[in-house]
């Protein structure tokens, strides 16, 4: 199944049991695009992308928990995919799918929990989810990639783990920068359209 096909299959499933209203549809529409098309951006700055963004409000928005799950890893995959055409055309040295890869899937779908406990009218929580997501995800992803050999190839002690860490800081800190910037705006833009669809209604 191709990256359309999937996205289909899951836009039509989401249609049929959780009843999208059109704010959702959207929002839904909107944070695939960016995401896909974004995330393949050449010379971004390190770990400045929108996925962690895309899970917390997933987790946050999605009524039905279990397609939260679905959002992130869509967005994802749809980019992966695209990566990996640009690869395959020789215009870009990035490979959309390698080795170890289904990790990154489940860790980034994993931050979709975190959303959970996100109130999407509450502008505190939003940022402390903004916060806590790419902070989880950087403890958890530089501990694998030491604990793995990764390509650090620092030794199995606390000091390897400290220099694992501090090689990720970069990454971290653009990841944390993206995180807030794409919250704003997903988490903003629902508002807005929920707001307008409100008014409407009236």
């Amino acid at each position: 199944m191709n990256g359309r096909e999937l996205f289909l299959a899951i836009f039509v499933a989401q249609s049929r049991f959780m009843k999208l209203n059109k704010t959702f549809v959207y929002s839904l529409v909107a944070l695939v695009v960016v995401a896909a098309l974004y995330r393949i951006i050449p010379n971004r700055p390190f770990g400045f992308a929108p996925q962690i963004a895309i899970a917390l409000f997933a987790g946050s928005v999605i009524k039905d928990k279990k397609y939260a799950f679905a959002l992130p890893i869509l967005s994802m995959f749809i980019s992966d995919a695209l990566y990996q055409v640009l690869y395959s055309a020789g215009l870009s040295s990035i490979k959309g799918f390698y080795g170890g890869q289904l990790t990154n899937y489940i860790l980034f779908a994993g931050l979709t929990f975190i959303g959970f406990f996100i109130n999407q009218k509450k502008v505190l929580q939003i940022f402390a989810g903004a916060l806590a997501g790419p902070t989880a995800y950087f403890l958890i992803s530089n501990f694998l990639v030491w604990i793995g050999g990764g390509g650090y190839g620092h030794p199995k002690t606390f000091a390897g783990l400290m220099t694992t860490y501090v090689d990720g800081i970069p990454f971290y800190g653009g990841s944390v920068a993206a995180t807030i910037l794409f919250c704003t705006m997903f988490f903003g833009a629902h508002a807005l359209l929920s707001s307008k669809e409100l008014k409407t209604a009236q």
